[in-house]
């Protein structure tokens, strides 16, 4: 009877420690379950973005909010104004006149020279004549300035800014022009003009001083002497043209050259077909003038 007692308590509590491992197996089960519910249950917030991962500075450590910073824009460069293309054109031509030019009429046997600058003038710019012009053109006495009109066309002006001579561009480096009283002019660049041969200059030359009387003649032969042309001086010449002892002459680039005693020389210009003054020009110009 003892026995039979014994065995079922052992029995029984063999089945109560089976129970509560069951129990304790079945909530373990359940926490599991209801994990993964959480886990996979839908919520409100807003998800997430995974960020990478970085150190965080404490509160009191983080930069106060700076507004952005933006570049503002930068400013271009100043530029002079574009030059308008007649603007342009106009100072060229304007520059391209700069420079001495040859004043002659049709037959070329009547020649001065006229020297353009770049200096402001009344009504243009300033114009240089040369001494002996006004003795070939009169109009030339009373010209001071220069300019040119929207056409192209040369004025050359007096004081008060009025033309005296209006001349059109013929070809590059030649205007053509006309007055009345002294007939056609033709203004050519030196470079352009004709140049006189030797041959043309050949034939007996009065040597004075400015409008004087001569005061020696002087004969230019075409014969060869040494590296230039024979010369002959003729009885009578003033004691100073001898004193220079001139000897011979040659034509350089358009220029007559008469070769002195010592190595020295003088230059003459063409004023006209039968005059050329000697250069640079002096108070008291001499002049070579055809007999």
């Amino acid at each position: 009877m003892t026995a039979w007692r014994e065995g079922k308590v052992r029995e029984q509590v063999t089945s109560s420690d089976m129970t509560r491992a069951t129990v304790v197996a079945l909530v373990f089960a359940a926490g599991l379950c209801g994990s993964a519910f959480a886990q996979n249950a839908p919520t409100d917030a807003q998800p997430q973005l995974d960020t990478p991962h970085t150190d965080t500075a404490p509160d009191s450590a983080m930069p106060q909010d700076v507004p952005p910073q933006f570049l503002q824009p930068q400013e271009a460069p100043a530029q002079a104004p574009a030059v308008p293309p007649q603007r342009q054109n106009a100072d060229d031509a304007a520059g391209a006149m700069i420079g001495t030019w040859e004043f002659s009429n049709a037959d070329h046997d009547k020649i001065c020279r006229l020297t353009f600058r770049g200096d402001a003038a009344a009504g243009g710019f300033k114009l240089d004549v040369d001494k002996n012009c006004p003795n070939v053109f009169p109009s030339t006495g009373t010209m001071v300035a220069w300019a040119l009109d929207n056409y192209g066309d040369l004025r050359l002006l007096d004081a008060s800014g009025k033309a005296v001579v209006e001349l059109s561009e013929v070809e590059s480096g030649m205007f053509d022009g006309f007055t009345p009283e002294e007939g056609r002019y033709i203004l050519q660049t030196a470079a352009a003009a004709p140049m006189r041969s030797a041959a043309d200059l050949v034939g007996d030359w009065a040597v004075s001083r400015g409008a004087g009387k001569p005061i020696c003649t002087l004969t230019l032969a075409n014969s060869p002497a040494g590296d230039a042309l024979a010369l002959k001086v003729k009885p009578g010449c003033d004691a100073a043209v001898l004193r220079v002892a001139p000897s011979a002459w040659r034509m350089d680039q358009g220029a007559l050259v008469l070769l002195l005693g010592r190595g020295q020389t003088w230059q003459f210009e063409e004023s006209d077909a039968n005059t050329w003054q000697r250069v640079p020009e002096s108070p008291d110009p001499i002049l070579l003038q055809r007999q």
